[in-house]
């Protein structure tokens, strides 16, 4: 299960940075398109898709490998089991919020899709599509709290940065 999970955060990240590379592209289309005097429609659309896709994507594969800011502060400050029951807390609230959020992010795709919602700039894109790497993003970072939460309450350390690029 283990490997499961840490080859599903990899993937999310790896789909993130394709996503980056779409960002890239779409702006890179634009300024050839306009530099050669013609439009490409819905490039700017696109781009935007693309750069959040790319967020939603990496938000589990960056919690897992520590690279989200914390404020330690209060933690440092405690002893360990005090800062061990605050942060297995603060995951627990971290799992409700990742939940209500990936419960309307999928509402919102599944509305977009029964609704037919497109978008209203010139490429007309069903919304339900870029919709779903919300969706998926947001799943994805539920789980990975659900997963850290289980592994902090075995005694098992966070992983820093540090420690996940050594």
């Amino acid at each position: 299960m283990r490997r499961f999970l840490d080859n599903l955060y990899g993937a999310a990240g790896l789909l993130a940075g394709l996503c980056t590379i779409g960002v890239l592209v779409s702006v890179l289309a634009a300024i050839i398109a306009r530099q050669l005097s013609f439009n490409i429609p819905g490039t700017d659309a696109y781009a935007g898709y693309f750069m959040a896709a790319a967020g939603f994507l990496a938000l589990s594969s960056t919690f897992k490998h520590g690279e989200h800011i914390r404020v330690t502060l209060l933690l440092n400050s405690l002893n360990p089991a005090g800062s061990r029951r605050l942060d297995i807390f603060a995951l627990a609230v971290g799992c409700l919020l990742a939940a209500a959020f990936a419960f309307f992010s999928v509402k919102l795709t599944y509305d977009s899709w029964l609704f037919n919602d497109i978008s209203t700039s010139n490429d007309a894109t069903p919304l339900w599509i870029p919709q779903t790497t919300m969706a998926v993003g947001t799943i994805l970072f539920f789980i990975a709290l659900v997963d850290e939460l289980v592994r902090r309450s075995r005694g098992v350390a966070a992983a820093t940065s540090q420690q996940t690029h050594e």
